[in-house]
């Protein structure tokens, strides 16, 4: 059979250890009131599509927002854990800006190839992109056509949107490929059994104005 689904991709909404600007990765902290508005915006400008499910990582930043975007319809919402963001290991609960020094952290932000997560004891790229794509091709076996919502986190989502259109885990920050993406911001992905995947639309957040 064939298969046609829409992707709508959102990052969660900001959360107090962004504002904080402490890592969070696997380790989580409530939605802002910012945050909070921002998904309920995001979930306005999405009234008009019908979506046959979401899904959000296990994390509950990213359940909360899911929630506030689909608010009163009657949206069945499932957890899948590899849409979960890296796990950056000691590093989450630190201040990011002393963490910029540190040559492996350099190596995460520029290099994902040679980023071994070796000094936190974290997650590798590879691990990353393997678990991400798996979580997507769970969701397609599920469903054969429909628009589906997927609230993620940035690392994860960044990764993931730039795999679908052509890029590899070792390449995906260079020039071009990818973008940081905002909290709340719309990413649109087509996938097609028979052509594969087409990116409609990156980092999208004109709602948010």
């Amino acid at each position: 059979m064939k298969k046609q689904l829409t992707f709508y991709f959102i990052r969660h909404g900001r959360t107090v250890w962004n504002e904080q600007g402490l890592m969070q990765g696997h380790g989580d902290s409530p939605l802002t009131e910012q945050g909070i508005l921002g998904a309920q915006k995001a979930g306005s400008a999405l009234q008009h599509i019908p979506f046959v499910a979401a899904y959000s990582s296990v994390l509950k930043r990213t359940i909360d927002t899911a929630e506030h975007i689909i608010g009163e319809r009657n949206i069945p919402l499932f957890q899948h854990k590899g849409l979960n963001e890296q796990f950056f290991g000691k590093w989450e609960g630190q201040w990011v800006e002393p963490l910029r020094e540190q040559a492996e952290f350099k190596q995460m932000i520029s290099d994902p190839a040679n980023y071994k997560a070796e000094t936190n004891g974290g997650e590798t790229y590879q691990q990353l992109a393997d678990r991400a794509m798996k979580a997507i091709q769970d969701i397609i076996q599920i469903h054969d056509k429909g628009n589906i919502l997927v609230v993620s986190h940035g690392h994860t989502l960044r990764l993931l949107i730039a795999l679908l259109d052509g890029a590899t885990w070792q390449n995906h920050r260079a020039a071009g490929q990818s973008v940081s993406l905002l909290n709340t911001a719309i990413s649109i992905v087509h996938y097609d059994s028979e052509k594969g995947f087409t990116v409609e639309k990156v980092n999208d957040a004109g709602h948010l104005g």
